[in-house]
């Protein structure tokens, strides 16, 4: 009985620190849609983009930590760059066009990324081992990664880091008056354009951290923007503008996965394959019967 209840665990908090690493995903298109009421279809690409850039970099002979710091450069750079260039130009034009313009924004980083740093699979090491932590499989007899626990540190650090950003800074204030409302944002003297370009530099670092910590576990391929993917049950169940919910919606994602995956083919014998894969987006379809804003979303009323 004990052995089954560690095993439970085991799977429970795996599934909970993967499901941070989605989140560090969906916190990327929570800041861009938060601010400017635009879907990045692009942030998978900007995630890839970041981790092939600074593995491009490390190749060239630089240091970890210079490296570090000129990726975080270009990333910030490369986002305010979209935002400018792509994105204001389209102000005030139906939504539909900008989210058309963000798809051919993940292509052309994908291309662009490819032309710079070619298309072959690198190993990214952060000299954070993927192995069981000794500390906690002696204090409490069950197995969790060194690296989730890294990874979920990452997490809690930017969150908490962007949380004082938004709450304690006149930068921040003005972010989220600009979320609440852009046209009174704009009436009281707020520059809506500066807004939206540290959004995208804020965006641009989370795809950073992202691209790194994704890029180590699964290797830099190409196949990394996909990771986007996952985050889209992720945003469902937390909501599309809230933090939190981009972090909650995490959790929930990664261990209801983790336990489908374990218990539910256990029950069926085998007989549902590849559980993993289906079982956020039915949880998501299933949660937008129910509340379609997310749970930390804003419900939108509409008067007629």
């Amino acid at each position: 009985m004990t052995s089954d209840l560690n095993f439970f665990f085991e799977v429970l908090f795996g599934g909970l620190l993967s499901g941070i690493m989605y989140s560090l995903v969906a916190l990327g298109f929570v800041l861009i849609y938060k601010a400017s009421g635009v879907f990045n279809f692009a942030q998978g690409s900007m995630v890839l983009f970041a981790a092939l850039t600074f593995v491009g970099i490390l190749e060239m002979g630089v240091p970890f930590w210079p490296a570090l710091l000129l990726c975080l450069l270009v990333m910030m750079l490369l986002a305010v760059g979209i935002e400018r260039i792509v994105l204001r130009p389209l102000v005030n034009q139906p939504p539909i066009a900008l989210f058309m313009a963000t798809i051919g924004l993940s292509y052309l980083l994908e291309g662009l990324g490819q032309g710079i740093w070619g298309t072959q699979v690198r190993a990214l090491d952060l000299g954070i081992e993927d192995l069981p932590n000794e500390m906690i499989q002696e204090a409490l007899g069950i197995q969790v990664s060194t690296f989730d626990l890294f990874s979920a540190g990452c997490a809690a650090v930017l969150v908490g880091g962007l949380a004082l950003f938004f709450n304690k800074t006149r930068v921040g204030l003005a972010l989220r008056a600009v979320a609440d409302d852009h046209q009174a944002a704009l009436a009281v003297g707020i520059p809506l354009q500066h807004v939206w370009a540290i959004v995208w530099a804020a965006a641009g670092l989370v795809a950073l951290v992202a691209g790194l910590l994704w890029g180590s576990r699964l290797g830099v391929q190409f196949s990394l923007s996909l990771v986007a993917l996952k985050a889209l049950p992720v945003l469902i169940l937390g909501g599309f503008t809230s933090v939190a919910g981009a972090i909650v919606g995490g959790l929930i994602i990664g261990a209801s996965e983790k336990l489908a995956e374990v218990y539910i083919s256990t029950f069926t014998g085998g007989a549902v394959a590849a559980i993993e894969n289906w079982f956020p987006y039915m949880l998501a379809l299933l949660f937008l019967l129910v509340r379609p804003q997310g749970l930390f979303g804003e419900k939108i009323i509409e008067r007629v």
